[in-house]
């Protein structure tokens, strides 16, 4: 098991770790969800069919590509990661400006961005369904 320090540290150092811009903007899409979240809470009448469509959307798409994409780190990934194979692709790759730059493809899912994505996703989801759901008050007489 390892130590909190130890963890700190691979956590640190992870390729989607806080060094990235594979950490952070995830970190701050959260706001977007959260905003939805706050959102339930409102008149039905305020809720914009448009956006949550393209919040939707987005949260579905991306959702599906974050299990897709490889975070790029210029850090060298943890040593069992580096298969020789992944090192000659990291000599060729347009980043690795010189040959003895390596560039590393680490095969770790981006997990916050896929979290964030299948959240944002559903709140669309759900305020998309409370709008087709919600009946129209009768006019009074």
């Amino acid at each position: 098991m390892a130590s909190a320090a130890q963890q700190a540290k691979q956590f640190w150092n992870h390729p989607a770790g806080p060094k990235t811009i594979h950490f952070w903007a995830p970190t701050f899409k959260w706001g977007i969800s959260l905003a939805n979240v706050a959102d339930f809470q409102s008149p039905i009448e305020k809720v914009s069919v448009p956006q949550q469509c393209a919040v939707a959307l987005t949260g579905l798409i991306w959702t599906r590509f974050s299990t897709q994409i490889k975070p790029v780190s210029p850090w060298p990934c943890q040593p069992d990661q580096q298969r020789p194979q992944r090192r000659r692709r990291a000599l060729t790759h347009p980043l690795a400006i010189h040959p003895s730059t390596h560039v590393f493809f680490c095969c770790q899912i981006n997990y916050n961005l896929a979290t964030v994505n299948f959240f944002m996703a559903m709140t669309g989801l759900y305020q998309l369904y409370r709008v087709a759901s919600h009946k129209p008050k009768a006019p009074a007489e």
